[in-house]
């Protein structure tokens, strides 16, 4: 509810007249509440009336699509081509990942065993007790 102050001309300039302005038109148009349960923000974009046929036939052929029908299952279909893309991109970035975390530690364990040779008396007992 909104307020709107007046001065009017003949009051003492120390008093307002208040006027109450409903806005529950503007309200209307706040979707947070929606967005709250879940709901999409136009109720007529979802549901049996938007995605149910108009009609059947009595002898249970099927009924035709229509347009806005035909370009929402299209729409679908590329959608859920795209979400089997992106999965399948996830499972090749987890696997590379995977793969070049294995490298990196075989790199690192390449690298260990080459820096910690035997050196001096312990060379020459290590060759005593190989022989």
């Amino acid at each position: 509810m909104f307020k709107i102050l007046q001065v009017s001309r003949g009051v003492p300039s120390n008093s307002f007249i208040v006027r109450n302005v409903s806005s529950s038109g503007i309200l209307a148009f706040d979707q947070r509440w929606r967005e709250e349960r879940g709901l999409p923000a136009n109720p007529n974009t979802f549901g049996p009336l938007h995605t149910l046929p108009d009609y059947k036939f009595s002898d249970g052929r099927p009924t035709p699509m229509g347009s806005n029908q035909r370009r929402r299952l299209i729409k679908q279909r590329e959608i859920a081509a795209k979400i089997v893309a992106m999965c399948k991109e996830l499972d090749d970035a987890k696997e590379r990942y995977k793969r070049l975390d294995l490298e990196k530690q075989a790199e690192r364990q390449r690298i260990m065993e080459g820096k910690l040779k035997p050196k001096g008396k312990y060379l020459l007992k290590s060759t005593q007790e190989n022989k």
